[in-house]
């Protein structure tokens, strides 16, 4: 991250805090992030989007739903990351925005990177390189790749509504395209 983008990214923090949520946390805001991305992408491996409704916006999971009825058994199961394979989250953008009622949201895009053990073949769709790390000696190897994806959350802070954070936007990219 560039540091103007990391500063920009502490301003709306501090501006999150100031006028939205005096609780917020960006570390517990990750925390949360990182368990909802396991739980997740483990739900559209396994093909169970009715269980997404509550987490996942209605459009985009009208997305999932064509998207991952034409996925090959291979790329579904690397869509699959357990909390304990997620080897580093990082978040991107992070905007504050009104709509045209008035209602306030705030928006934070997170990345993953997270090992996943799914039969890959080495060039997958794009002639992008997928990154593979051999566990193990000769006799034990295990062949896990690097994959990365993007979740974006939003949370609208209007007065009454919900306080839950919704995903509105998800990508994992050379896998759901």
């Amino acid at each position: 991250t560039s540091p103007f983008a990391w500063l920009r990214s502490r301003f709306y923090y501090l501006l999150i805090r100031l006028y939205f949520d005096q609780e917020f946390s960006i570390e517990e805001f990750k925390r949360g992030a990182k368990q909802a991305f396991s739980v997740v992408s483990k739900l559209l491996s396994q093909r169970k989007l009715d269980l997404l409704e509550e987490l996942v916006s209605a459009e985009v999971l009208q997305v999932l739903k064509e998207k991952i009825s034409l996925l090959p058994d291979s790329h579904r199961d690397a869509l699959a990351a357990d909390i304990e394979a997620i080897m580093y989250t990082t978040e991107g953008d992070v905007r504050i925005y009104y709509d045209d009622d008035g209602r306030k949201f705030v928006s934070i895009l997170m990345c993953f990177w997270y090992l996943n053990g799914a039969n890959l073949p080495d060039e997958v769709p794009g002639e992008a390189k997928v990154f593979q790390i051999v566990f193990g000696d000769e006799n034990t190897k295990e062949k896990k790749h690097l994959l990365m994806a993007n979740y974006e959350f939003q949370r609208e802070f209007t007065e009454g509504a919900k306080p839950d954070w919704t995903i509105t936007r998800i990508e994992h990219p050379r896998l759901l395209e």
